[in-house]
């Protein structure tokens, strides 16, 4: 599952899903990363549907209104996509490993939520997620509640090690660092 349903006010305004590096739009690298992984690869976006749409690819908008987050994304899919288990990568991560289901599905030790973390950081929303937190996150959102690491560490997640792949988690979030990343060799 592809996340392309912010905002993102650090780069404007503008939809970054479809910010172009290397001749295509941000959420293609992801959705191409992750298509040979997946059995399906869905967009969740909330603005310029028509775009993704053209994809052919099933978009999903958030069930709540506003942009309320990541966690709203999530609770789309869960309610319009059949499975059990889901992979989300927010679409401002071109360089996601081939790999990164394996990995997060061998380091699980039985939790219903692993997300990456790049020896440094967290990165909550690229994360394997099991459907049996969806009455979890609909209570967590009706609360009013939006911090995803909270959430994930309520209902027992926990973050797997990728430190050998650190950059592969590049956020692209900024004009200039679309910029830095349009000049990698």
């Amino acid at each position: 599952m592809v996340l392309a349903g912010g905002k993102a006010r650090r780069m404007g305004g503008a939809d970054k899903g479809l910010l172009e590096l290397d001749g295509k739009p941000l959420w293609r690298h992801v959705a191409d990363a992750l298509a040979p992984q997946l059995a399906t690869v869905v967009i969740s976006a909330n603005r310029h549907l028509d775009i993704y749409q053209a994809s052919g690819l099933k978009i999903i908008q958030d069930s709540i209104a506003d942009f309320p987050g990541p966690l709203a994304g999530i609770l789309s899919v869960f309610q319009q996509v059949t499975g059990d288990w889901f992979l989300f990568c927010p679409c401002d991560n071109p360089y996601i490993p081939h790999n990164i289901v394996d990995r997060l599905s061998a380091q699980r030790h039985g939790a219903p939520v692993v997300w990456v973390h790049d020896g440094e950081r967290d990165h909550p929303t690229i994360a394997l997620i099991n459907r049996s937190v969806q009455p979890q996150l609909t209570a967590y959102l009706q609360a009013g509640e939006r911090r995803v690491m909270v959430f994930m560490r309520q209902v027992g997640g926990h973050a797997v090690d990728f430190s050998d792949c650190k950059e592969a988690f590049v956020n692209v979030n900024t004009p200039e660092e679309l910029a830095k990343w349009q000049k990698r060799p």
